[in-house]
């Protein structure tokens, strides 16, 4: 049965584990906010060129030869030199100041001067374009205006024109789409790391990232803060991706943006005007966009059950999401509880803040020495201690709340479904769905899930899905 929830009266008003680290446009400022649970960026280690590190114990041939070396390092010598005069540093200057406040990378794509970096590098131009204005700089330090001229929020893409240029830019070529990149094969990223200079770095296509909501390429190298919207090249020097970011809990672990998105954005700008209002509306609509494609997703593909004695819960589709349990906590003695998180890979850049993801989290309670009234309080202590959006910030308001009592079936549930609007993005919010059971005395489901930038129609069909979707299987 669906969930029932009133339209909360005051959500009219007009509004990192996908463990990623943004490479541009505010991490020269100050780190972003860590990811619940995510670990430390760890330093530059000592692996060999390609990435790979030779495991004890195996054969000494199996390691590159000095040759071999000499060989990597000529061939990235090359494409350095090959692409030093078609790659920009992009900076963000406060108007009134000119002081920058954030840096990234780009390259030519057109001798009219078309530029191709992330949107989050440019999101301070398309969201309060009456405080930044951008500039490129050169590897040989030209500098020059840039104005905005398309963006992509669900790839982390944007078109910049380089403005007052009379002589024509040298251009980065794109591999054929019908060119296809073998597994292993030697790829090189380049940009301006750390605002230190501009940089090539050697690594391997590994195939498309697996559970990506959008595509992504796995590149076995290393990218830096103020790479973003760098290019990576083949071994002929065409761009097959853009640089995009990395994972904080690994080591040579780099995503970049297939390079047919970024042709299709610079097709769409070839003839566009200058972005020079805010953009919310159409940031708002590519989030939409967004939300609508999350939804019809989730809703197409039926949970799978996770077992928890007569319990049985929902949890995405392995091909939606990464989930990941603990067993007994020794922590809570006298008690057998079991935990499982899961996360969708769907989170896109909304200027200074992302939207977008999927989580689902699960705690299953059996506690048959406790009785039923010490049980109930704990259990009930759980529900009281989940945290929500109390306040409201410069993004969003305040959550409302609903609270009922529902039985979809063969689970009696107490449910609560909070909303809380973007205020800048009209028709988007942030959805909490608490659902606990309440059949038996001495166990328990816990279950939340948690939604960002979904449209409240689209909310309430998920909120429904997913209630429906518990179970109690009682014993033959």
């Amino acid at each position: 049965m669906p969930f029932p929830l009133t339209r909360p009266l005051r959500l009219a008003t007009s509004s990192l584990v996908l463990l990623l680290c943004a490479l541009g446009a505010h991490a020269q400022n100050a780190p972003p906010p860590a990811a619940a649970h995510t670990p430390a960026t760890r330093p530059a280690g000592s692996d060999p060129a390609d990435g790979t590190t030779t495991p004890p114990g195996a054969a000494a041939a199996s390691a590159p030869t000095g040759a071999d070396a000499a060989l990597l390092s000529r061939d990235a010598r090359r494409i350095y030199e090959l692409s030093r005069d078609k790659l920009v540093q992009i900076r963000t200057l406060l108007r009134n100041a000119n002081t920058q406040a954030s840096i990234g990378s780009g390259f030519f794509v057109s001798a009219d001067g078309l530029i191709v970096t992330n949107f989050h590098v440019a999101s301070q131009l398309a969201l309060e374009p009456e405080r930044y204005r951008g500039v490129y700089v050169t590897m040989e330090g030209q500098e020059g205006e840039v104005e905005l001229l398309a963006f992509d929020v669900q790839r982390d893409l944007a078109v910049l024109r380089a403005k007052g240029r009379t002589a024509a830019a040298p251009v980065l070529g794109f591999r054929p789409a019908d060119e296809a990149l073998a597994q292993g094969e030697r790829i090189y990223s380049l940009g301006n790391p750390l605002d230190i200079g501009f940089a090539v770095t050697e690594g391997t296509y590994n195939g498309l990232v697996k559970r990506s909501f959008y595509p992504r390429i796995f590149f076995g190298g290393t990218l830096n803060p103020g790479m973003s919207g760098g290019p990576a090249v083949d071994d002929a020097g065409r761009v097959l991706g853009v640089n995009v970011a990395k994972r904080l809990d690994g080591e040579q672990v780099s995503f970049l943006i297939p390079a047919e998105f970024a042709q299709a954005l610079v097709q769409r700008a070839a003839n566009a005007q200058p972005i020079t209002q805010a953009a919310h509306g159409e940031m708002t609509r590519q989030l939409m966009e967004h939300q609508q494609v999350l939804t019809d997703r989730f809703l197409k593909a039926p949970f799978r059950e996770q077992r928890h004695g007569n319990y049985r819960v929902p949890v995405p589709d392995d091909a939606l999401a990464r989930c990941w349990g603990s067993g007994r906590d020794p922590a809570f003695p006298g008690l057998n509880l079991e935990r499982t998180q899961c996360r969708a890979d769907s989170d896109v850049v909304a200027g200074d803040f992302n939207t977008g993801a999927v989580r689902l989290g699960y705690e299953a309670y059996n506690a048959p020495t406790l009785g039923a009234a010490r049980f109930a309080r704990m259990f009930s202590q759980s529900f009281a201690n989940e945290q929500l959006q109390t306040r409201g910030n410069r993004h969003q308001t305040a959550a409302e709340c609903s609270e009922r009592f529902v039985d979809p079936g063969s689970l009696p549930l107490r449910a609560v479904v909070c909303m809380s609007a973007y205020r800048k993005l009209p028709g988007l919010y942030n959805m909490t769905i608490l659902a606990a059971s309440t059949n038996q005395p001495t166990q328990g489901i816990l279950g939340r899930l948690d939604v960002q930038g979904i449209a409240f129609d689209n909310g309430m069909k998920l909120a429904s899905h997913y209630l429906n979707a518990f179970r109690w299987e009682a014993a033959p």
